[in-house]
């Protein structure tokens, strides 16, 4: 069951003129609730923030109270749960064109999490690469708008084709990240993940591992990097960080540099992480 919140309003339900839900005009951010707290929040609202204003949104209200309240008030396991924020371009006249800024409708949900099992972090999951692509040039790459429909595509790649997770290249052939996760490969003991200035969504759990984890080269990778990889992972804020023993005909063994990865971020209050 839905646990929605609408921030300054005593109506929970989205009014069907919001330009959201009309165009897809909104940015959402999904966090991990453990042991009732959320994970990584500071992270998770400085991008909210900086997709606002690359949206032209006037500045989100401080969310805390909201959050609080709505943890407080839920049904769900606080140990293992999520809060997801969404805001949104309001009401507005009809047609693509809107106020700047805009004056924004902001919701705050709580709702279980998935879980991924042990043997994931311990024996690494299965990819497949998606035969979908991903535009390139746009002016919204990194941040999370609503309008997710690439990645709706390629995730329905996945369940046919056994995988855990589908691993998405650009309209160029570059590699950009999963469907719901961010990737790093392994080689020769240096890690590098994909540059994602032209596509992609900047994941909260790529860049705490950035910052946790030492030196980590942003680069353009292809298809052929992935299949010289000594070891592969995919990131996201839910999960932590997940070897990857497969991609189609790939293969890869869980490595030290990955379990040192794993390590590290469970250190530091990651604690999927540790195996």
């Amino acid at each position: 069951m839905s646990e929605w919140h609408r921030i300054n309003s005593g109506v929970n339900a989205v009014d069907p003129d919001d330009r959201g839900f009309q165009y897809g005009d909104g940015v959402f951010e999904t966090i991990a609730v453990r042991n009732g707290q959320p994970r990584l929040w500071s992270h998770h609202m400085r991008r909210l923030r900086h997709a606002c204003k690359r949206l032209g949104f006037e500045r989100p209200p401080a969310l805390e109270p909201y959050v609080d309240a709505a943890l407080e008030g839920t049904r769900e396991d606080l140990r293992h749960c999520i809060i997801k924020v969404i805001v949104t371009a309001g009401v507005g006249q009809r047609g693509y064109a809107r106020p700047m800024p805009s004056r924004t409708e902001t919701f705050v949900g709580v709702f279980p999490a998935a879980t991924t099992n042990k043997p994931a972090y311990l024996e690494g999951v299965a990819t497949t690469l998606c035969e979908t692509r991903l535009a390139v040039g746009s002016p919204l790459a990194g941040i999370k708008t609503l309008n997710r429909l690439e990645q709706v595509l390629a995730r329905s790649e996945c369940a046919p084709a056994g995988a855990y997770e589908g691993l998405t290249l650009d309209a160029e052939g570059r590699l950009i990240c999963g469907t719901m996760s961010n990737v790093f490969l392994v080689q020769n003991q240096a890690i590098a993940t994909p540059a994602l200035h032209r596509c992609g969504v900047e994941g909260i759990m790529r860049q705490f591992v950035m910052e946790t984890c030492g030196d980590i080269e942003v680069r353009d990778l292809t298809f052929d990097d992935l299949a010289a990889a000594d070891e592969v992972f995919i990131t996201n804020s839910q999960i932590g960080a997940v070897p990857v023993h497969r991609c189609d005909e790939l293969r890869w063994k869980v490595g030290k540099v990955t379990r040192s990865i794993m390590q590290q971020l469970a250190d530091n209050g990651i604690e999927e992480c540790r195996t």
